[in-house]
């Protein structure tokens, strides 16, 4: 319904656009000179209304029906189970909203049959009731912008207005987005040291991790929730990631930036850049199913013992998928450093190898440097190849060669799981706030870099 809707309402702003263009041809007698906008002008400001009114009452129908739903048919399973928990009852209308689609619920009765015949009836009203109210007030914009057009009327400057505001709403919008989120990680922090008795001590350098283990007397322990095997573990699958991806990206960017051919570089940076656009969902299952035992097996055949999900193995894979970004960008840097400086290192009798190594490399090491710690950020912050390929016991070690677990691991198993979500909100939030800040300042600390080698060249 939503995308149909969305549809018509183009159709009918693009229609306007050709109405309202030949509206301004009509009153401007065949002198177009008389018009103050150009018709295009008269048309965009037509168009734009429509679009902006038409989009704005679907959302607002869309949000008020939803609530209205909501609040009517939760009220109605509030009468029938008094004493039920409020997740109960919401359980009560999914399993109503899946059997009015034809879906499949957890359990049958009269109260969700009932519920389901109520919700089809309102599906139906609002499924009319968004349609008609939304091209309604489409077409009634549409008309009413079209009796504003005449040679007077200044329509560029209202169109070029309404795009200044447009863009500034979705400036807004960016930055709202982010306040909103870190605000969310804050609360939700502060509530989680709150259940603990402000023992930050504990979370900060404790070495047990297990939250959810006094859930069901009511509370959470604060001496099984030290965080440090947790970033342990991260630090050191994140730094095999970073010894495979870091020389072998540079490398890459040195020979395709100095020494390929144009020929070689056509076809190689592509290639190498695919790596980039790969589900890291499909490098969980690489690593799981191809590096893991192959890493095990080699371990057996010369009398180690390596486990199955081993540090090892998450960390090469996650390696290999940071490839791409340290190569792309550190060869984007040394592209830029400008060919005198080369030119100027031949002339005085350096070889290549020379010019690369002691002009080259350090005129664009700001911008690998930059690259490089924007590379350990993405394997902080990877989340399907560790919870595929890295373990998820608390185990604190620097042994690639067994199983640790990591921040992302441990934020997906506690909101993932059958706890409730209020309860692993707080743990869960918290690993979150500590990895934004872990990250925030890699971020901070590669500027302050960047700004400190930066070198300008002419």
């Amino acid at each position: 319904m939503l995308g149909m809707t969305i549809l018509l309402v183009f159709a009918i702003a693009a229609g306007f656009l050709f109405m309202g263009r030949n509206r301004a041809r009509a009153v401007s007698g065949g002198q177009l000179s008389n018009l103050h906008s150009r018709p295009n002008y008269h048309g965009l400001y037509t168009f734009l209304w429509v679009l902006l009114a038409g989009f704005a009452t679907l959302l607002l129908v869309t949000i008020g029906f939803g609530q209205y739903i909501q609040a009517t048919l939760m009220g109605q399973i509030a009468d029938a189970l008094p004493d039920s928990l409020r997740i109960e009852r919401q359980l009560v209308l999914r399993d109503a909203i899946s059997q009015a689609g034809g879906g499949i619920s957890s359990r049958e009765g009269e109260l969700r049959t009932a519920i389901a015949e109520r919700y089809a009836g309102i599906d139906a009203l609002r499924f009319w009731a968004t349609i008609l109210l939304t091209l309604g007030v489409a077409v009634a914009t549409g008309f009413y912008t079209m009796n504003q057009i005449s040679v007077e009327w200044r329509s560029r400057n209202r169109v070029e207005r309404i795009i200044r505001w447009s863009l500034l709403t979705c400036a807004v919008l960016a930055v709202l987005t982010t306040v909103g989120i870190v605000l969310s990680l804050i609360f939700e922090t502060l509530n989680f040291f709150n259940n603990i008795g402000w023992r930050v001590d504990k979370f900060l350098f404790g070495t047990r991790w297990s939250p959810l283990s006094g859930v069901h007397e009511g509370n959470l322990d604060a001496d099984k929730v030290g965080a440090v095997p947790l970033f342990a573990g991260t630090f050191l699958i994140t730094v095999i990631a970073m010894l495979v991806a870091v020389p072998v990206g540079l490398f890459a960017a040195i020979y395709l930036s100095d020494f390929a051919s144009p020929r070689v570089r056509a076809w190689a940076k592509p290639m190498l850049e695919i790596l980039a656009g790969v589900p890291t969902v499909v490098y969980g299952f690489f690593a799981a199913i191809t590096v893991a035992p192959f890493i095990r097996q080699t371990g057996e055949a010369i009398g180690l013992n390596v486990a199955s999900e081993s540090a090892l193995a998450a960390g090469v894979v996650m390696g290999i998928m940071i490839i791409p970004f340290i190569s792309s960008l550190s060869d984007d840097v040394i592209n830029s450093v400008p060919q005198s400086l080369r030119d100027g290192s031949y002339g005085l009798g350096a070889t290549k190898a020379e010019t690369i190594r002691q002009v080259v490399l350090p005129a664009a090491l700001p911008g690998i440097v930059s690259a490089v710690l924007l590379g350990i950020s993405r394997a902080v912050g990877e989340t399907m190849i560790v919870v595929m390929a890295a373990g998820q016991g608390a185990n604190l070690t620097l042994n690639p060669l067994e199983a640790v677990t990591t921040v992302t691991v441990q934020i997906v198993m506690l909101i993932t799981g059958d706890t409730e979500a209020s309860t692993a909100a707080g743990p869960a939030f918290t690993l979150g706030f500590t990895l934004f800040c872990v990250t925030l300042a890699l971020n901070i600390i590669a500027l302050r870099i960047v700004r400190k080698y930066r070198e300008l060249y002419d």
